[in-house]
């Protein structure tokens, strides 16, 4: 009889593609892969440590686990272990502690921990530690994916490690240094997805700007995307969150002859304040980030660009905030991903002067959030009588009737009526209107 195991993924998409391919490879092994409830043989959490809050609800799932099945083998995965290091091991919920770059071992590992009659008789109180240390290796994980839950769209880790070290930022610890994924990997499994049905490859990793600049034989991040252009079978290449420092004009001549790269660009921004820009040890002034901007919007007619916005870091006062709201306010953003500033153990910035009190910060929030809301309506707006392409995805349930839903290449979730299934297909649509977030239109030919 197959041993059971349940999945929890806490943090970003680079964890989640880290998952799936953790669940594939004990699927292949011959585990059955089971809702996250009671009764598992095996619970595995991939944890985040992006913020404190991350760690804490790294550590109640840990222990729900272990509460669902006290008899079950309980592994804490990733990054809230990777910079928690020994502390773990004493942790009476927790039976295997897996780090960053050893989780290609799981189905080894788990071997040896049941040769080891660990399985059913658990008679030790510290976890089995497998762990390296992360800021002294090059190595990138040999981790794939054959398939991935979503209907058309698969996220493809191209690159881990950050040498950026944000004042706030705690991930540079938890994933080392850069490291890039060889090249010709990445497209061997965006062919493989692709044959299996996923006609977009959303290219993501924890800084994709840097790709490949640990490779002594350059192969950049533009190769990259032209590579994965190139196959046949893959219709559209999005990529993941970029630093502003990448757009030059260079870059966005080239992937704007690209038919496949989709309009739609992440540039994490932070603070629209250049005094706060310095203080969070980001590598650009706003005038920069700006030009960022304009140079996409010199090469695309109506991208979509999407940022993050940080409220309230350490010494944000009000003329910072304001300078900040003014400069969102100036770029005119399609989406703005707003984040109440967290304090993280073990940064520079929570060690800084000058803290802001939670109702500010909530405050500076909620009307970054009321901007946020007005830029989305604005930008689509725009749309009304365009004539956009859609990847359908599902069927949907809209205000008590059948829509088809998918997203249009600027990833602007769209609906329409089909008495046909549209899942799966890329379809030209006119849009008439907009509800909640949402593009209404009928297909067109």
């Amino acid at each position: 009889m197959s041993r059971t195991v349940a999945f929890h993924n806490l943090g970003c998409k680079v964890n989640a593609y880290e998952m799936e391919a953790m669940q594939q490879e004990l699927e292949e092994d011959g585990y059955q892969v089971v809702p996250f409830s009671p009764g598992a043989d095996v619970y595995i959490i991939n944890t985040c440590t992006v913020t404190n809050i991350a760690d804490r609800k790294s550590r109640q799932m840990l222990h729900k686990a272990r509460k669902m099945n006290p008899h079950a083998v309980v592994i804490a995965a990733g990054c809230y272990v990777q910079t928690q290091g020994e502390k773990v091991v004493k942790d009476s919920a927790i039976d295997i502690v897996l780090g960053n770059n050893e989780k290609h071992k799981l189905t080894e590992i788990l071997k040896e921990y049941k040769n080891a009659d660990l399985f059913d008789n658990k008679e030790k109180t510290d976890a089995d530690m497998h762990m390296i240390d992360i800021n002294h290796t090059s190595e990138y994980e040999p981790l794939s994916i054959a398939r991935t839950g979503d209907y058309t769209r698969a996220y493809i880790k191209v690159q881990d490690g950050c040498d950026q070290f944000c004042s706030y930022c705690i991930i540079p610890f938890a994933r080392g240094r850069v490291r890039s994924r060889q090249k010709k990997d990445i497209i061997e499994e965006c062919r493989r997805l692709a044959k299996n049905g996923h006609q977009e490859m959303v290219l993501t990793g924890i800084h994709l700007s840097s790709y490949g600049k640990d490779f002594e034989e350059k192969d950049s991040f533009l190769d990259l995307i032209r590579a994965v252009c190139e196959i046949d079978e893959v219709k559209r290449v999005r990529l993941g969150s970029l630093e502003p420092r990448i757009i030059t004009e260079e870059f966005a001549k080239e992937i704007s002859s690209l038919d496949k790269v989709c309009p739609h660009f992440h540039l994490s921004l932070q603070s629209g304040c250049d005094a706060t820009l310095v203080r969070m040890n980001r590598k650009y002034t706003s005038r920069e980030y700006m030009e960022s901007c304009r140079i996409l919007r010199n090469y695309y007619e109506n991208p979509a660009l999407t940022t993050d916005i940080i409220v309230g870091f350490p010494g944000e006062t009000s003329k910072e905030f304001e300078e900040s709201k003014a400069f969102v306010e100036s770029i005119h953003f399609f989406e703005t991903h707003v984040f109440k500033y967290s304090k993280r153990e073990g940064t520079k910035a929570a060690a800084m002067p000058c803290q802001i009190p939670e109702n500010v910060k909530h405050e500076r929030s909620q009307i970054l959030i009321t901007l946020d809301k007005k830029r989305r309506v604005e930008y689509m707006d725009q749309f009304a009588g365009k004539r956009v392409e859609v990847l359908f995805e599902e069927l949907q349930e809209i205000d008590n009737e059948r829509y088809y839903t998918g997203y249009t290449r600027e990833y602007i979730r769209a609906a329409v009526k089909s008495e046909t299934s549209l899942s799966g297909t890329r379809v030209p649509v006119i849009i008439h209107s907009q509800k909640d977030n949402l593009l209404l239109g009928e297909t067109c030919h």
